[in-house]
Parts: structure tokens; sequence; C-alpha cells
């Protein structure tokens, strides 16, 4: 199945959503003009048709090879890697004192959507590269952004996040790996570390690898931690003393090694310390946040390739007469209500996912320009984006599987590709579940309500729609019943309250554009079959996603009574 960029859509979105020219009138973005906007929509579409879509099949079926310690990409991989280097896609909102163009964050964003819905698994390496170079522009000092950020925003060098280890997922607090101080001022580093993406590979000559770690006499849990900075090749040229040990075989995802990764096995690990010593959580935080946006934007990624490919089979795959016809003759499965109706559902929430998405990508820039207000928008929406997101990828994969039948399951096709390849989405990068407790916790209890509260004025001060305002209303009554509920009651109803503030956000967004498409279809101004595709989603959007989520508020009030009915024991048994 080939992949075509949906520039028509990426530009209506930006325009609508993420107010680009608006950006563009800052001085800070006043690169960002009409033709480089459509120059970078071209040019990431055709790299990602072209170069990576291609390799999709290839990495899920002929996996990256772990021989001694060393990782090798399988074929043509590399060559692709250095297409994205020497054209600049890694370079997009990257600082221009570092190499970067210095443009808006939303069209690194549309980079990032094109070559992830072209291949996945592959694009895991440039995310964690973009985590890496956040982390060093606001917690690195001048000598380390000096030396290693104008390799990682070329791509020259790649970059990882080391947080977990055997006995330390979630609970990033209970990690063991240590760094003992040196005379010269760096740090010896020494543990293991699991689920590294993109670990070990040979796509770059230099991994940067950024490791939590504990020094002598810190205190235990979170508070003792520290954030490291430790090469694969030291600035001098040698190898560090570390090592890629395995890669894991996955469900999913087959195209990104994912490595085991072993520091100091000869007390020579060399790290140099980012930030403040036991400052690494503030540091890790800064790379979760970006990497948080960036996989829920893998849910949309996953949800438009899954999308493309339904429809192709649908409009392919004849069988059956139409139910409401008067002859015998077989019609493209398309044509059948129960199909249709899948295959506008896929619409909807992939262009619900993508509007959630690229309105969170352009709080990041609102928060560069000092805009008031987007920092608490961003903090308010990165778990949105990231849960809501990536739980849509996941309903659409599985979709694409449903549209296509017996043959959806069978691999050949590509269909089970994507929905073993979405599923790790909801997983990492704190897993959903973790999202909606941040929302209920950090992101309402800690501003007491405010940040919800002014989503809901600016979402009210537009909404129309009759089950899109109920919904706000519902949110915003659910918000305030948190604010006074017990923990335990709060937590047993965030998922579900999570839901509904991201379909509630998206439907607010999708409005919009069913309005502008709307006004464009009157003015002449556009495809008019895009703009008419535009207002069935939407409406399919208000009339079944919306409504689906008010039927939630009770789960979301439900408390947490039920869930410890039972003792542990007694739901085991």
């Amino acid at each position: 199945m080939t992949y075509t960029p949906p520039i028509a859509e990426q530009r209506f979105v930006l325009d609508t959503v993420t107010g680009i020219a608006e950006l563009a009138g800052h001085t800070a973005f006043a690169e960002a003009t009409p033709d480089m906007v459509d120059a970078i929509l071209e040019g990431a579409g055709a790299i990602a048709a072209g170069e990576w879509a291609p390799l999709n099949r290839v990495g899920d079926t002929n996996n990256p090879k772990w021989v001694d310690g060393k990782v090798t990409m399988p074929p043509g991989f590399k060559a692709a890697y250095q297409a994205y280097v020497e054209g600049g896609w890694g370079t997009i909102d990257g600082p221009t004192g570092f190499g970067g163009q210095g443009l808006p964050h939303a069209l690194a964003f549309v980079v990032l959507e094109d070559l992830g819905t072209a291949n996945m698994g592959f694009t895991l390496c440039p995310i964690l590269t973009s985590g890496a170079v956040e982390a060093l522009l606001a917690h690195g000092s001048d000598e380390q952004r000096a030396f290693y950020l104008p390799k990682l925003v070329t791509g020259e060098w790649t970059g990882t996040m080391n947080l977990t280890e055997p006995s330390a997922g979630s609970d990033v607090g209970a990690l063991r790996a240590t760094a003992t101080p040196n005379p010269d001022g760096s740090y010896s580093i020494k543990g293991t570390k699991i689920f590294i993406t993109f670990g070990e590979h040979d796509l770059a000559e230099n991994i940067i690898h950024l490791v939590l770690a504990r020094t002598p006499g810190a205190p235990a849990g979170t508070r003792g931690i520290s954030l490291f900075l430790v090469p694969k090749i030291r600035p001098d040229g040698t190898e560090n003393d570390l090592r890629c040990v395995s890669i894991e075989h996955k469900l999913g995802i087959h195209a990104s090694p994912t490595a085991v990764m072993s520091y100091g096995d000869n007390d020579a690990c060399t790290g140099h310390l980012i930030g403040p010593e036991m400052g690494g959580m503030r540091a890790m935080f800064t790379m979760m946040n970006n990497a948080r946006l960036n996989v829920g934007l893998q849910g949309v990624q996953i949800s438009e390739r899954a999308t493309q490919q339904a429809l192709g089979y649908a409009s392919q795959r004849i069988q059956s007469a139409r139910a409401s016809g008067t002859g015998a003759q077989p019609v493209a499965i398309i044509e059948h209500p129960d199909v249709r109706r899948t295959l506008l559902r896929m619409k909807a929430l992939t262009q619900g996912a993508r509007a959630l998405l690229y309105y969170a990508a352009a709080q990041v820039d609102r928060k560069h320009l000092g805009i008031e207000g987007a920092r608490q928008r961003l903090d308010l929406v990165t778990p949105l984006a990231k849960a809501w997101g990536t739980d849509v990828g996941c309903e659409v994969a599985s979709l694409g599987i449903q549209v296509h039948g017996g043959m959806g399951f069978i691999e050949e096709t590509g269909a089970a590709q994507h929905y073993r390849d979405a599923r790790i989405a909801p997983i990492y990068e704190g897993t959903n579940g973790i999202q909606a407790a941040d929302l209920v916790g950090r992101k309402l209890a800690g501003d007491g309500g405010a940040g919800l509260a002014a989503l809901i004025a600016d979402m009210r001060a537009e909404a129309k729609d009759a089950d899109l305002v109920s919904l706000i209303d519902a949110v915003e009554g659910i918000g305030q019943w948190m604010l006074e509920a017990d923990v335990d009651d709060r937590l047993a109803g965030s998922v579900p309250f999570l839901t509904m503030t991201s379909v509630a956000t998206a439907g607010w967004l999708l409005e919009r554009q069913a309005r502008v498409a709307a006004d464009r279809l009157a003015a002449d101004d556009g495809d008019p079959a895009f703009l008419k595709a535009k207002q069935a989603s939407v409406a399919f959007f208000l009339a079944h996603i919306v409504t689906e989520a008010l039927g939630l508020e009770a789960s979301a009030k439900a408390g947490a009574g039920l869930l410890y009915a039972l003792s542990a024991e007694e739901l085991a048994a």
C-alpha cells in the first residue's frame, strides 16, 4: 500500500487550527511565508512517500540485526536517513544559532507526521533526537550546546532517552544507575537501562544518550535523580564504555531497535551532568513532554495510513449487491452502509486527532513567543493529545482491519502491521492511564481548575452544535466535581474524563473547520470535493463521536467504590 501525503488537509488544519499566518506575523517566525509553508508540505510529503514509505514493510519483515553489541538496520534505511539529514528535514524548528531554520514547531510537526505515516517505527529515531535537543537547549551548559546541538539538530548524530530499568518502569524514583564524580568534573556512569529506542544503530556516527542516574549520597526517590549526557563516541574520538546488550523482539514497530543498554561494564563510562545535580527529573520532563506530543502524533500517523489503506481496499473490493438496490449486481463494499459508517468514523477520528495534535503544537510556538496563557494551555492539552491521540490510532487501525475482513488478519495486506505498530503508543512515554492521572492531578488540581476553565471559555465562545455544547458543559461540571472529590474517586474517573475533554476540544476545532469550509464553498474558494468531505467528516464527528463521549459522564463520576468492593485477592481469584 502506497502513501499519499494529505497535503490539502494539513494545509487546511495549519490555517484553521494552528493559525500559521498569525505565527508568521511575529518576527521570530517571519520566514514562515505561505510559499515556505507550501514548499515544506510538498517536500516532506515527497521524501516520506518516495524514500520512507517503501521501507515500511521492509522494516517490519526484515528487522534490525544485533551482532556482538552492534545493530545493523535493514537494507535501504541508512540511505533514507541520509536523505532526511541532507534535506535538512530535522532542522525545521531548530534554533538558527545551531544550524536550525527557526521555523514554527507546527511545521516540524507536519514533517514528523508525514515521515511517521510513511514509516512509524523508523520515525522514532528523529522523535527521540528532537527530545534530546529540547533537553539540551533548556538545561545544557553553553559548552554542551555548542558541541552537541549542531550535530543533533541536523540529525547527523541521534539522541536517546534512558529512564527505564529492569526494576524501575513508571516508578522512575526506583532507578539504581549510579554516577560517581571524577576529578576532571565528569562522572563515571554505571547501570543497565531497558526499552531504549534506537539505543544502538548504524544510521549515524554518534549516539548521544541522556541517562538518569544517582550521585553518591543522593536522597531516595525522584528527588535524588540527576541527568547525564553520555555519548557513544567521546569528544576525543574514543569509544565510551557502553554497549547494547540485546534488542527486544516486539509485537510491532519492528523497524525501531529497542535496546537493552549497559553502562560502565569496565568502570570507564564517561558522562557529564546536564543542569544541576539532582535536577534530573525537571530536565527529563522537558524531553518527555516533547516526546508525549510526538507520540500522540503517532496516533494520527497510523490512523491516516490505516484510513488510506481501508479506503483503497473498500473502493476495489466487489462483494454483494447493495441492500437498498433494485438489482443483484455486486458493488464495491464502500457502497454498503456499515462499511461506509466505518470509513467515515475512521476519517472523522483521524481528523479530530490531527486537529487536537496540531493545536497542541501551536501552543509550543505560542509559548516560545511568550504569548499569555500558552504555557498553561500546553500543559493542559499535552495529556489529552498523547492519550486520546494514541487511543484513536488503535481504534482506527483496528477498524482498518475490519474493513478488510478476513484479509485484514492476513499479514500480506499490511493492515495487521498498522494495528501491531499502533498498540505501543498508548504505553510508552507514560501510559495513557498515567496521562489521565496527570490531567486530574497536576493539570486540574494543580491550578485549581483555572486552565480547564480558560479552555472551556474558549470552546464555549465558538461552539454552536447542541451536542458539542452539552459535552462542554459536562466537562466543566465533572472538572468541578473532581476538584472536590477524594484522590481515589478522581483517579477512578480520570480516563473517561480525559476522553470527554479530548473529544470536546477536537469537536470545537473541527466545528471551526466546518465553518471555514462552508465559507470557502460559498465563495468558490478551494477544491469543492475536499471542502464537502471536510463538512461530512465534521458532521459525523459531532453526531457520533461527541454523543458517545457524552455517555461517559456517569463513568467519570462513578467514584472508586465499585473498584475496591473486592480485595486484591478476591479480584484475582
